[in-house]
């Protein structure tokens, strides 16, 4: 599974469906998801990409502090 939070919107994917495996770079993932959402990439420079132990992916802006 895929969880993109993307300008304030959450959505749920199937790795299949963006063509992406957790053993792919982050920036590889980005590029894949800015082409699925027909977004430009520089859109997702501050995103990160986190791997959570059962596999998932989670693609969300970077969290600021303080």
């Amino acid at each position: 599974m895929v969880h993109v939070r993307f300008e304030g919107r959450s959505f749920d994917y199937a790795e299949r469906e963006l063509r992406v495996q957790t053993a792919m770079t982050d920036r590889e993932i980005k590029e894949r998801l800015a082409r699925f959402l027909d977004a430009s990439m520089d859109r997702f420079e501050h995103y990160v990409v986190e791997r959570t132990e059962r596999g998932d992916l989670i693609i969300r802006p970077e969290a600021v502090y303080g």
